[in-house]
């Protein structure tokens, strides 16, 4: 008998140095569907959204250099999830301020295509997107890292289940 779960769910973490950020991100690259959702990532200017992607990136086999981007906009990446390719699509609407850059450059069809998508800023492109699987918010307080992460769907709910386990 499946259990019942009111949504959203929320589970804060504290990361105390980049060594708990990075285990947070293998946790979250080990979890269950992880490969098919939108993850939102919000905070301030320097709160850690970006080392939190990097680790996950790393976490899920990519290799190379990892840049933010900050200025293309999105940044696509090939991983690998359970042995298996993984189509992971890395946003950062930071700069985002023309409606028609969403339909210009495919980012309907990004966001209707299997794999991962990550978005740093997406309150600046928030009347184009879904309804994110699991709203990270990052804060920094006395140098660590607190992370509220938040459950909006099933599949998210399921990701936060795996990370309690």
């Amino acid at each position: 008998m499946a259990v019942e779960r009111h949504l959203p769910i929320v589970k804060n973490l504290v990361c105390p140095n980049e060594a708990a950020t990075q285990d947070l991100a293998q946790a979250l690259a080990s979890a269950p569907g992880v490969g098919q959702a939108f993850v939102a990532l919000h905070g301030d200017l320097g709160a850690g959204k970006t080392t939190l992607v990097r680790h996950l990136l790393r976490a899920l086999g990519v290799e190379g250099r990892i840049k933010s981007p900050t200025y293309a906009v999105v940044e696509p990446h090939d991983a690998r999830l359970q042995g298996q390719p993984l189509a992971v699509w890395h946003f950062d609407f930071y700069r985002f301020s023309d409606p028609r850059e969403w339909e210009d450059a495919g980012f309907r069809d990004i966001f209707a295509s299997p794999g991962l998508k990550l978005a740093e800023w997406p309150e600046k492109a928030a009347a184009y997107l879904p309804v994110a699987d699991l709203d990270v918010r990052l804060d920094v307080h006395d140098e660590q890292r607190h992370i509220s992460l938040t459950a909006n769907t099933v599949l998210g709910a399921d990701i936060l289940e795996a990370l309690a386990g």
